[in-house]
């Protein structure tokens, strides 16, 4: 061997004569099955090739490969590890000119195919397919740098390639899945584990993979996962996005993701399950791109979601819709419940994508949002609700405001002109989304987020009577001229929907709750001392609308108004610390412990709570009364000459829909000064008429 290697080194030109008679020999040897033979030219080609490395080379090379494919090709396990191993060795050697001529179709066809071995015997079996996946790695590494000759990329390879490796890599899944969590694979595992050895031939071909051939690595993937219904349950295809995830070159992480939305579009019609598999690894895509670029695609992946959300909705309400009384039977409720998991994974996924974004991105996706959103008079929302009637726009109603939940929360805005914008808060405190309790949780919750500045909620929850608000701590700073200027323009809405708020039928507990930090919100962030005295009228408003009770409210809701005014009367009266107003408030609530109970929060949302009978025998000490308030606040420079005008909301949603600055603000003047010239249970108890 060492004289031969002298001879081919010395006398580069004989290497094409030396290639082609070994290459003879070995052809005879194999098919005589004399593997003796086999084994030492074999490593006689090796040697050669590792030892020349002249311009010469190249015809040598090609008796070579020919060779291996014998070997590649014959039925023996040996002679196939043999030849796999031959490759690999020539795979590692670095060529000085690139070979334009030479193609490796053969090598990439048999090296899948033994990625996918059968064998009888499981140690044969995982030999042949360790081989296959080294072959494979040799195949890339051997193709992948040579900018001429790409055909490695091209998708009748990648079509075999990638499926070979993920093959491989679910096999060990399996058995992880089994035995329990996995261990950490030594050195010697990697080489002998074909599942380690494919994952990082896999992360090592996503590695190289660059802008023009992405999709075609990508692909496979895709079909992968749906031939063998792995997205559901999606262990296997998150572990697989992962993967990709970390394995390609950041900047193009928005392409993986483009690619995923795609796939949903095209399996649309799928089972729920199915879809919301490939969502949950849409998140976990999303959740490692956000670190780096996400690309142009931000509004895409919105809307796809918003429109996939709008289809299961639409699913969902056909499915109730089609069942008949009879007929709803186990599968339309489990199918019901698959539609909600959908709808769960994309509001998740939104509120993630969206709590990512920096915030000038943040503030677009709210609008983009809430421009989704059915409500009545605006007919721009684009989001075709057509075929869900009343049910499943609510639903939708619903949903969307959930997903705009989750981008708000953590949003902090200087002022709050650019946190709630009119074009945001008009259809938000829409009459469309006051139809429903939850749906009124829900935007009171969105405003509390974008109110919010200084994180002062988590001390407010919960309504009850503070003793001392001073022990809240709370956060605040001078109010700022927008702000001001956003209360003159936007405070009569918000008290309107406050005050009709609290007189709903189907309010629950959860309902004061909210409404309650609402006012206490607007006092933290928006209250100057105008403000302060628009809130006092309001809660006195709130106070007479329970006693004179002309919408008919049960009892339990005209307590539940009335507690909520004591806990807000009690914050707001220690918030702007004036004694005569604290004690009035106090008094008042000091005697309603003892005589009323129920008209205060601790009492009256416990259960079995006692309720009264009626309201009209009890004595005016149990109620907060305007002119004992405004001579404490009078003492105090308070200018109280509008708390002896009753507050009545705004007057129409027609005014409050037509956006003319000049109406809606003659409708507050004319409020203000005719507090008669519209009957209350007019606005209050209106039926909105049915969504366009």
């Amino acid at each position: 061997m060492e004289k031969l290697t002298f001879y081919a080194v010395s006398a580069p030109e004989k290497l094409d004569r030396i290639g082609s008679y070994l290459a003879e020999r070995l052809s005879r040897d194999v098919v005589r099955h004399r593997s003796g033979y086999v084994l030492i030219a074999m490593e006689a080609l090796d040697q050669l090739l590792m030892a020349c490395h002249s311009q010469s080379i190249k015809p040598f090379v090609e008796s070579f490969l020919h060779m291996v494919a014998k070997l590649l090709e014959s039925g023996e396990p040996k002679l196939q590890v043999l030849g796999t191993n031959s490759f690999v060795k020539f795979a590692n050697i670095e060529e000085d000119t690139p070979s334009y001529h030479r193609r490796y179709d053969f090598f990439v066809s048999r090296f899948s195919a033994m990625c996918h071995s059968c064998h009888s015997n499981p140690e044969i079996r995982t030999e042949i397919r360790i081989a296959g996946i080294r072959g494979i790695q040799g195949v890339v590494r051997k193709t992948v740098n040579d900018e001429l000759r790409a055909t490695i990329w091209e998708p009748q390879h990648m079509d075999k390639i990638v499926p070979s490796l993920l093959f491989n890599m679910q096999k060990i899944e399996e058995a992880d899945s089994r035995i329990g969590p996995p261990s950490s694979p030594s050195a010697a595992d990697k080489e002998e584990n074909p599942a380690v050895l494919a994952e990082n031939c896999f992360r090592e071909l996503l590695g190289r993979a660059t802008f023009g051939n992405m999709n075609n690595a990508v692909r496979p993937v895709f079909a992968h996962l749906d031939h063998h219904k792995l997205w559901d349950p999606n262990e296997f295809a998150v572990h697989c996005f992962k993967i990709i995830m970390y394995s390609i070159q950041a900047q193009y992480s928005h392409h993986v993701i483009q690619e995923i939305l795609g796939h949903l579009d095209a399996r649309k019609k799928d089972s729920p399950r199915v879809r919301a598999g490939i969502i949950q690894v849409l998140l976990e895509a999303v959740a490692i791109a956000a670190k780096g670029s996400i690309g142009p695609t931000v509004l895409e992946v919105f809307n796809t979601l918003l429109k996939h959300l709008r289809l299961s909705v639409e699913f969902e309400a056909n499915d109730l819709q089609g069942g008949s009384v009879v007929s709803a039977n186990l599968n339309a409720s489990s199918k019901d419940n698959d539609e909600k998991i959908v709808q769960n994974a994309i509001i998740q996924t939104i509120g993630f994508f969206g709590s990512n974004l920096p915030d000038y991105q943040r503030s677009e996706i709210m609008m983009f949002i809430m421009g989704k959103v059915p409500v009545f008079g605006t007919s721009t929302h684009t989001l075709d609700i057509s075929q869900l009637g009343d049910l499943g726009t609510r639903r939708i109603q619903i949903m969307l405001l959930r997903s705009l939940l989750m981008v708000t929360s953590g949003y902090k805005a200087k002022t709050i002109v650019t946190a709630l914008p009119g074009s945001f808060l008009d259809p938000l405190l829409s009459p469309s989304l006051m139809e429903d309790y939850e749906l009124r949780q829900l935007v009171l919750e969105v405003m509390h987020n974008l109110m919010d500045r200084h994180d002062n909620r988590a001390k407010l929850r919960g309504i009850r009577i503070i003793p001392d608000v001073a022990d809240l701590k709370i956060k605040r700073e001078k109010i700022c001229r927008q702000d001001t200027s956003f209360m003159k323009k936007n405070g009569q809405q918000l008290y309107r929907h406050i005050y009709l708020g609290c007189k709903e039928e189907d309010n629950v507990q959860k309902n004061y709750e909210l409404l309650y930090t609402s006012l206490a919100l607007i006092t933290i962030e928006l209250a100057n001392e105008e403000v302060v005295i628009d809130l006092i009228r309001l809660a006195i408003a709130l106070q007479d609308s329970a006693i004179i009770n002309e919408d008919n409210l049960p009892m339990f809701h005209r307590c539940g108004i009335m507690a909520l005014v004591a806990a807000y009367l009690n914050f707001v009266s220690q918030m702007i610390a004036v004694p005569a107003f604290c004690q009035h408030v106090s008094k008042v609530i000091e005697i309603r412990t003892m005589e009323a109970p129920y008209f205060l929060p601790e009492h009256i949302f416990r259960d079995k709570c006692m309720l009264p009978k009626s309201l009209e025998k009890h004595d005016k000490n149990l109620y907060f009364l305007t002119n004992k308030i405004a001579e404490s606040l009078g003492g105090s420079g308070y200018s109280v000459e509008r708390l002896s005008v009753p507050y009545v909301p705004q007057v129409t949603d027609e005014d409050r829909l037509s956006r003319r600055k000049s109406i809606v603000d003659t409708v507050s003047i004319q409020v203000d000064i005719l507090p008669n010239s519209v009957p209350s249970d007019d606005v209050s108890t209106r039926v909105y008429p049915p969504e366009l």
